[in-house]
C-alpha cells in the first residue's frame, strides 16, 4: 500500500498522518491526550494540482449524546459519559464470548450472517478478515496450482498509519491481496479480503489444494468443536472449484468427505449456490477425535457433475502467525497477592498435536513445588490439572523446557480459545503463587524474536524492589538498520491500579545496578492502555545500542502508583551497531515510507545530493570536508553551518582532539562537590543535533533550517546526564536605541555614544530569565495560572508557573482512594468516595482513569 517518494499527508505534533486520518492530539505531559478534540487531515489541492494535507481540529464534547441513566460514568480514553454496562456484572468477557459463539454455531448452517460477519459491532476493538489466494484463471498465462490463506486483524493498536480510505475499502470488502513468486516461472495467486465471523471461533483449519497442474483451484476450511458436545462445525470457502458455466445453474451438487487415510468416515451431499458452505459433523467418536488431535484427518470437497473436480487437505490445529504465550503474575493467582515475582511462557503447537513449551520463573517468594497447565476452576478451591510440567522444571535456572505429546482435540480447542491457564505452586502458596492465562498474541509485523524466550519483567528487578501484583515479559531485537523492535505484555495489574503504563528503556553502566540519579540514555518507548505495547524505536543513540550489546540495558514499565518503576527486566541484544558510522544510524524525520533505499532517495524530488551521497529531506550530517560544520537537507537545498562555540568563563580550557570547541578544565579541589569524569563517560545525547556531548560541555543548539541558535545555551549535566537548555542572559542596557552588530548575534549593544534605558520590545529577544511566555501571554517570575488549550478552554486541573524564565506545568495530584464506590463530580479534578447515603440511591460508578 506504500509508494515511492513523499506521500501526501499532514504533520502534527512530530507525527505524520495520511490523508483522511483522524486522531486525538497528544499534548504530552501533563496535558495528555485531548480525547474531546478530534483532528482531521483534509485533502486539498495546490495551485499546480498537487495533493496536499491540511489539519483541522474541533471540540467534539458538544456532540456527546445525553446519557439515559442517572449515574453515567466517564471511561478511560473517552470524551463522552456513558451508562454503566450490564456486562460488567458478569465475570469478565469470557461469558459473552462463549455465549456469542454458541449462539452463532446453533444458527442454520448456511445462514449468511454467520458466514459474512455483517453484524460485527463497529465498537469492537478487533475485526478479523480472511482471503483465499488461488491461481488466476481469467488470464492467457497458465494458472497456478498454489493456494494460500491470508488473515488480517484490524485493531486499534496496529495499522495506525492505514489511511481511512483503505479502512473503508477493507470494511466494504473491496480489497484484494496478491502473491507473486520471485524466482523461476512467474506464478501469481490472488484473492479477495472478506470479513468472516467463523474466524472468531476457529480452532482447527485446513488448506485444500488440487493435484491438477495449473488448476487455479483451492479453498480453506475453518473448523471448531462445540463447547459442550463433540460436534465439529466447519465452514468452507472455495475458489475455482465451481466453473463459470455451472454458476449459471441455481444449484451445484457437491460432496464433502471426512477421511482417515483412504477410509471415508463421514460423507455429506449438498447443493450449493455459491462458493461458501457451512455444516456440522455430529458426535465424533473417540477414534475420530484422536485422529483430529494428531492432524491425520483429511477433508475433501468434490463436485458431483459430469467432469468432477476435487480439492483436499489435512485438518490441523489452527494455522496462524500468532504466538501462544502467557505471563504469570501474583495478581492473577487464585488467591491474588503482591510478591513482585513473574513467570513467562511461550508455546508452539505442531501439526501432530504436540505442544512444545518454554517456561521461566523469577522472584518466587519460596521454593517452587509445582508447575501445571490447568482449566479454569469451577470453584476457587477446586483446580483442574491437565498436564504437569514439574518434572521438567530445573530449580537452579528457574526454567522448564519440554513437550506435551498427547494433547487431546478438546484441549487443543480450549488452548486456541484462550481457555487454559498455567499455575505455579510454591512452598508458601501451595494452591498457586503465580498464575497466567495462556493467550494468543497477534502477529504484529515487528522483527521481535518470538521464537526465543522473552525477557521477564518483575517488580523484584526494580531498584529498590517493588512488591507488586503485576508481571510481564518483552521481546526485543535490533535489526540491520539499528532500529529497536519491542513487544511488551503485562498482566496482574489490579483493577484499582491505573492501566495507563509507560515503558522506558534504560542504558546502565553496570549490569544489574541502577543509579536512581542517572537519567542518561533514558528513552520513552510508548504510553499504552491495557496489557500490550509494541513498536519500533528508530532514533536510538550508539551508546544505548552499546548497552544493549553488553547486556546493561533495561526495559521498565511504570504506572501511576509506582512512577519509578513497577516491573523491570535486563535486556541483552547482541549487535554491531557500535561500529557503524553515524550517517548509517541517522534517520529521516518521518517514517520509512519516505526513505527506503538509495534508489528511492534518487527519485525523491526533495532529496539533496552532496559529497557523492543522497540525503533525505530533514536529515542532518557532518560533512567530510570539515567536521566543525553541521549540514542539513531542506528540500533539495543543502545548508551547512559552522559550529558556533559558546563563550567560556573559566580560567583554564582544553581543546579535545575530536571536538570543535574548547572545554573548561575542571579541577576537583576547586569544586564544591567533586565530580569524577569517569562517572558518566557517555555524556548526553541531544535530539536537536543528534550528537553526543561530553559531561560538563556547553553548546548552542542546532535547529534546522535556522542553524545554530546563539540566543540559547545547552549544558550537559555531568552528574545526571541530562541536557539543560536556557536562553542566554543579555545585560541590561541603558541606551534608547541598542543595535545588533551582526544578524547572528543574540544580544543587542549600546552604540558608544548612546546609553538610554532598555526597551520593552527587546524583552523576549533575550531579556534574562525573569519572564515567561506561554501561548500569546507573558508572565512575571513566580506567576501561576491555569493554561488555556485551543478548543478545550481553561484546563482547571493543570497549574502552570513561571520559574526564572522556564514555564512549568503540573496536573493536580489526586490521592489514592481505597473505597469501593468512586465517583467524579462535574467540575472536580479528582475522583472521590461516594457517601453511604448515595450508595443506597445510585448505581456505583466504575473508577475513572486518572488521565482525561
Amino acid at each position: 500500500m506504500g509508494s515511492s517518494g513523499l506521500i501526501a499527508g499532514c504533520s502534527f505534533g512530530g507525527r505524520f498522518y495520511s490523508l483522511e486520518d483522524t486522531w486525538h492530539p497528544d499534548l504530552g505531559e501533563p496535558f495528555g491526550v485531548m480525547h474531546c478534540v478530534k483532528c482531521y487531515c483534509e485533502t486539498q489541492r495546490g495551485r499546480k494540482g498537487k495533493v496536499l494535507g491540511k489539519v483541522s481540529c474541533k471540540n467534539v464534547k458538544r456532540d456527546c449524546p445525553e446519557p439515559s441513566c442517572d449515574a453515567p460514568v466517564l471511561l478511560p480514553g473517552q470524551c463522552c459519559k456513558t451508562c454503566p454496562k450490564v456486562e460488567a456484572m458478569f465475570d469478565g468477557f469470557e461469558y459473552f464470548q462463549e455465549k456469542e459463539k454458541e449462539d452463532d454455531l446453533h444458527k442454520t448452517y448456511n445462514d449468511r450472517s454467520y458466514l459474512s460477519s455483517e453484524d460485527i459491532s463497529p465498537g469492537e476493538s478487533r475485526t478479523d478478515f480472511v482471503a483465499v489466494l488461488t491461481g488466476v484463471t481469467d488470464s492467457w498465462l497458465p494458472s497456478s496450482s498454489g493456494v494460500a490463506r491470508a488473515r488480517f486483524s484490524l485493531t486499534r493498536t496496529m495499522w495506525k498509519n492505514l489511511p481511512q480510505s483503505h479502512v473503508r475499502q477493507l470494511q466494504a470488502e473491496q480489497l484484494r491481496v496478491t502473491m507473486t513468486t520471485a524466482t523461476g516461472r512467474r506464478e501469481v495467486i490472488e484473492g479477495k479480503i472478506i470479513k468472516h465471523r467463523a474466524l472468531f471461533a476457529e480452532t482447527f483449519s485446513s488448506t485444500l489444494t488440487s493435484e491438477e497442474e495449473h488448476s487455479g483451484m483451492g479453498g480453506i476450511a475453518m473448523l471448531t468443536l462445540s463447547d459442550t458436545e463433540n460436534n465439529l462445525h466447519f465452514v468452507l470457502i472455495l475458489q475455482g472449484l465451481i466453473q463459470h458455466r455451472e454458476r449459471d445453474s441455481p444449484l451445484v451438487p457437491i460432496q464433502v468427505r471426512l477421511q482417515y487415510r483412504q477410509h471415508v468416515l463421514r460423507e455429506i451431499h449438498a447443493n450449493v449456490t455459491d462458493t461458501d458452505f457451512a455444516e456440522v459433523l455430529t458426535d465424533l467418536n473417540s477414534r475420530e477425535l484422536f485422529w483430529l488431535s494428531r492432524g491425520q484427518l483429511v477433508i475433501t470437497v468434490e463436485t458431483e457433475v459430469q467432469d468432477p473436480r476435487h480439492i483436499s487437505g489435512f485438518i490441523t490445529g489452527r494455522k496462524s502467525c500468532d504466538t501462544i504465550q502467557s505471563v504469570m503474575s501474583s495478581g492473577d493467582a487464585l488467591t491474588p497477592g503482591k510478591t513482585g515475582g513473574v513467570g513467562s511462557a511461550f508455546f508452539h503447537l505442531h501439526d501432530n498435536g504436540t505442544l512444545d513449551y518454554q517456561v521461566q520463573l523469577v522472584g518466587a517468594s519460596s521454593e517452587v513445588m509445582g508447575l501445571t497447565i490447568e482449566l479454569k476452576p469451577r470453584r476457587r478451591s477446586k483446580r483442574s490439572v491437565l498436564y504437569d510440567l514439574t518434572p521438567e522444571f530445573d530449580r537452579p535456572s528457574g526454567r522448564a523446557t519440554g513437550s506435551w505429546s498427547r494433547v487431546e482435540a478438546r484441549h487443543i480447542h480450549m488452548l486456541l480459545q484462550n481457555e487454559l491457564f498455567i499455575n505455579v505452586a510454591t512452598a508458601h502458596s501451595q494452591e498457586g503463587e503465580l498464575r497466567g492465562q495462556i493467550k494468543g498474541l497477534l502477529y504484529s509485523g515487528l522483527e521481535a524474536p518470538r521464537h526465543e524466550i522473552p525477557v521477564p519483567l518483575a517488580g523484584q528487578f526494580v531498584a529498590p524492589p517493588v512488591l507488586t501484583s503485576a508481571g510481564g515479559h518483552a521481546w526485543v531485537s535490533v535489526d540491520e538498520r539499528c532500529h529497536l523492535h519491542y513487544e511488551i505484555v503485562v498482566a496482574g495489574l489490579s483493577k484499582a491500579d491505573d492501566l495507563t503504563v509507560n515503558a522506558h528503556l534504560h542504558g546502565l553502566a553496570e549490569i544489574g545496578e541502577l543509579d536512581e540519579r542517572s537519567t542518561n540514555h533514558k528513552r520513552l518507548l510508548t504510553g499504552f492502555y491495557g496489557s500490550q505495547a509494541q513498536g519500533v524505536l528508530k532514533d536510538i543513540s550508539v551508546e544505548l545500542l552499546r548497552h544493549l550489546d553488553r547486556g546493561t540495558a533495561f526495559i521498565q514499565v511504570s504506572t501511576k502508583v509506582n512512577t519509578r518503576g513497577e516491573i523491570r527486566g535486563r535486556v541483552h541484544v547482541p549487535n554491531n551497531c557500535e561500529f557503524r558510522t553515524k550517517g548509517e544510524v541517522e534517520l529521516a524525520e518521518f517514517d520509512d515510507l519516505f526513505v527506503r533505499d538509495p534508489e528511492e532517495l534518487k527519485k525523491d524530488p526533495h532529496t539533496c545530493f552532496f559529497e557523492t551521497q543522497h540525503h533525505a529531506h530533514g536529515s542532518l550530517w557532518t560533512p567530510n570536508y570539515n567536521h566543525c560544520f553541521t549540514c542539513s537537507c531542506q528540500k533539495r537545498t543543502v545548508i551547512c553551518d559552522p559550529v558556533i562555540c559558546p563563550v567560556l568563563t573559566c580560567s583554564r580550557t582544553i581543546q579535545p582532539d575530536d571536538k570543535c570547541c574548547p572545554m573548561c578544565r575542571k579541577i576537583p579541589k576547586e569544586m564544591k562537590t567533586p565530580e569524577r569524569l569517569d562517572e558518566h563517560p557517555e555524556g548526553c545525547y541531544f535530539e536537536g543535533d543528534q550528537k553526543m556531548h561530553a559531561p560538563g560541555s556547553t553548546w548552542h543548539p542546532f535547529v534546522p533550517p535556522f542553524g545554530y541558535i546563539k540566543c540559547a545555551l545547552c549544558t550537559c549535566k555531568g552528574a545526571t546526564g541530562e541536557v539543560h537548555c536556557e536562553k542566554v542572559t543579555c545585560p541590561a542596557l541603558t541606551c534608547s536605541r541598542p543595535v545588533r552588530r551582526s544578524p547572528s548575534d543574540c544580544c543587542k549593544e549600546c552604540p558608544e555614544e548612546d546609553n538610554p534605558p532598555l526597551e520593552h520590545a527587546d524583552m523576549m529577544q533575550a531579556d534574562g530569565t525573569s519572564h515567561c511566555k506561554f501561548g500569546k501571554n507573558f508572565y512575571q517570575n513566580s506567576d501561576n495560572w491555569h493554561p488555556r488549550v485551543p478548543l478545550m478552554g481553561e484546563m482547571k486541573c493543570i497549574t502552570c508557573w513561571c520559574d526564572h524564565g522556564v514555564t512549568k506545568c503540573q496536573r493536580k495530584q489526586c490521592p489514592v482512594l481505597t473505597c469501593s464506590n468512586i465517583t467524579r463530580r462535574e467540575g472536580m479534578c479528582c475522583p472521590e468516595c461516594q457517601e453511604e447515603e448515595e450508595e443506597l440511591m445510585k448505581v456505583p460508578e466504575k473508577k475513572n482513569s486518572w488521565r482525561h
